[in-house]
Order: structure tokens, then C-alpha cells, then sequence
């Protein structure tokens, strides 16, 4: 099993840092291989919907997205955390995320095991996960959940080790990512993934 985690935030070493290292403790102990990728203090664009990743393969915009990609591919689960901004995941994690999901249309996504994490000082949380989450169930993949919803508070940077419940809450989460990453597999294994039609896209209703 391996998971792949992205630190949104600016600080590579701040409060969501904190957030994901306890995870990626709690996934060494259940044996599940990590790799941790800080995408927040990068310069990333946003999608500009020009669709050439669909003749090309991958983002016209050759960053971090593109060098992420292969490593979303091979990885049985992804964890995004992020700050909140104003209510929201900070701006350069949506740029990232929105062309990584789009520019990898042609990966397939489905049953890989999905996670958003967010951080506050004290409010816009539950708005900020809600952002995240949206990322996986557009892709048909499982959304692991805890004993509470995946958010640690704090301001100022290592802050957030102080937040005990948000620490356990960060380790539930991965415990059960793991139980799901490995029933996804085994499941796979014995029943295969769940037949797919052929996509439908409409633009209104009829």
C-alpha cells in the first residue's frame, strides 16, 4: 500500500505539516509506505480550460502538477492538506488540485482511497473539507472519514500539536484509510472494480 500526501500550505513546516506527519506516523506503523510532496510555497496557475491535456496527456503547463501526476498513479490512496483561507482551501492547493484532476483524465481514479485535511485558527473548517472532498467523489473514489471531521486547528506554526483531538482525529483517519486501502485490494482482487459505462456528458436537461 502506498499513499501519497500533499501539503498545501505555504510553510512546509507549519501546522498542517504537523497534521500530516501524524498521519504518515500512524501509516508507518500500520506498514503503509508514504511520500510527501509540498506543493504550497510553489508558484502554480489554474486551470485555463484550454482541454489539451485530452489530446496530449498532461498539463500544458509543465510544474508540479505534471511531475505529481505518475505518482498519483501508482498510489493506492491521496491525503490533501490545506490551510484555510477566508472560509476555503488556500488558493495555490485549488490551482493544483484543479488541473491535477483535470490534466489526468485518462488515470484511473476509481477506488483509489481519498482524504482532505484542512487547518484553521478558529472557523470556515467544515467549508474548507467540503471543497476538498469534492475532488474525490467527481472521481469515484472512497472518501475515508474519522471520529470527527478531518480538520486540526492552530495559528501559529507547530500550534496545531496542541490540538490533542485534532492529533487523534489525524490518526483515526489513517487507520481507517488503511482498512480501506487494503479492502479496496482485496476486493479488487477477488471481484475486480465495479463495471463503468461509457461517460455521459450533457451540458442541460432536457
Amino acid at each position: 500500500m502506498k499513499v501519497l500526501l500533499i501539503n498545501g500550505s505555504p510553510r512546509a513546516n507549519g501546522n498542517t505539516a504537523v497534521a500530516l506527519n501524524e498521519m504518515i506516523k500512524t501509516f508507518a506503523a500500520d506498514g503503509v509506505e508514504t511520500e510527501l510532496i509540498h506543493v504550497g510555497n510553489k508558484v502554480v496557475r489554474g486551470c485555463v480550460a484550454c482541454q489539451k491535456c485530452f489530446t496530449i496527456g498532461h498539463c500544458v503547463f509543465n510544474d508540479i502538477v505534471n511531475e505529481t501526476a505518475p505518482k498519483l498513479a501508482a498510489a493506492d490512496g491521496l491525503v490533501v492538506g490545506a490551510p484555510v483561507y477566508y472560509g476555503s482551501p488556500n488558493g495555490t492547493i485549488i490551482s493544483f488540485l484543479d488541473r491535477l484532476f483535470f490534466s489526468t483524465s485518462g488515470i484511473d481514479k476509481r477506488m483509489k482511497v481519498g482524504a482532505g485535511v484542512v487547518i484553521c485558527r478558529r472557523g470556515g473548517a467544515s467549508a474548507a473539507f467540503d471543497v476538498l472532498n469534492k475532488y474525490f467523489t467527481i472521481s469515484n473514489m472512497p472518501v475515508a472519514s474519522s471520529q470527527y471531521w478531518n480538520m486540526v486547528y492552530g495559528l501559529t506554526p507547530g500550534e496545531a500539536a496542541q490540538d490533542a483531538e485534532g492529533l487523534q482525529t489525524m490518526r483515526t483517519l489513517a487507520h481507517n484509510m488503511t482498512f480501506l486501502m487494503k479492502s479496496v485490494a482485496l476486493g479488487r482482487e477477488q471481484f475486480g472494480l465495479p463495471a463503468a459505462e461509457e461517460w455521459i456528458g450533457t451540458h442541460f436537461i432536457r
